[in-house]
């Protein structure tokens, strides 16, 4: 089922770092009159729709960090923020090079290094991958982004591309992802597929249906437990 699989790429939000975790702990710290649990949801839920401005044409080609300051500049007057300087809404907007990771993470990373290539394949800048990696200890071999082929998950371009960065055939590569549609993309471009499952990725506010799907190829509660699925 897993044979010549060489190269495990990583979606990163959600499926390695705790996204939601990570925002609403910064934002009811830093102002403790806001909801923290709220606001992270508002600012990711502006993502996708600021991805699909850029995919449509209606935005030239805009890395993951300029969309994310987008969405937090409109975001902020709702929240009662508006008031915040240029420094302030630079310091904030980079939370999310601050991302912490999934407490399985470093650890099931760092053994399945020990047999595959594991790399990230994120739409996130690599500037953010790169730091977001210094900042919480994961030990990729490589960062690939979406940013290497301007386009977005889910373009074919994103997936195949990672195969070609490593010279290898798409069924070589697993996507390993918290997301049904990112591993549906990838499976539609010939990639292996696996799901994690992430049932807090929205905070304990939203239910996450992580009911395992026949189409993957592996299902783990865990990076760590996906380890174990591929003998590392």
């Amino acid at each position: 089922m897993h044979e010549g699989i060489k190269v495990l790429a990583f979606d990163v939000f959600g499926t390695v770092v705790d996204w939601h975790g990570t925002i609403a702990r910064e934002v009811a710290a830093r102002y403790p009159q806001v909801d923290g649990d709220r606001f992270a949801l508002a600012w990711r839920a502006g993502y996708r729709p600021a991805m699909q401005r850029v995919m449509s044409g209606d935005l030239g080609w805009t890395r993951i960090d300029d969309l994310h300051r987008m969405i937090l500049d409109g975001l902020l007057p709702e929240f009662g923020l508006a008031h915040l300087d240029e420094s302030e809404r630079r310091r904030l907007n980079k939370v999310w090079h601050r991302l912490e990771a999934w407490p399985d993470a470093v650890d099931g990373i760092g053994r399945l290094k020990r047999r595959y290539i594991v790399c990230t394949l994120s739409n996130g800048n690599i500037g953010l991958l790169t730091e977001m990696a210094k900042h919480a200890g994961l030990p990729w071999d490589c960062i690939l982004s979406a940013e290497l082929f301007r386009k977005y998950k889910p373009d074919p371009a994103v997936y195949l591309g990672a195969a070609g960065v490593f010279g290898v055939q798409p069924d070589e590569v697993m996507l390993v992802a918290a997301h049904h549609d990112d591993l549906a993309a990838a499976r539609a471009c010939g990639l292996k597929t696996a799901f994690i499952e992430r049932p807090l990725e929205f905070g304990p506010s939203v239910a996450k249906d992580v009911t395992p799907r026949p189409d993957n190829t592996l299902h783990a509660k865990s990076i760590v437990a996906l380890a174990d699925m591929l003998g590392c």
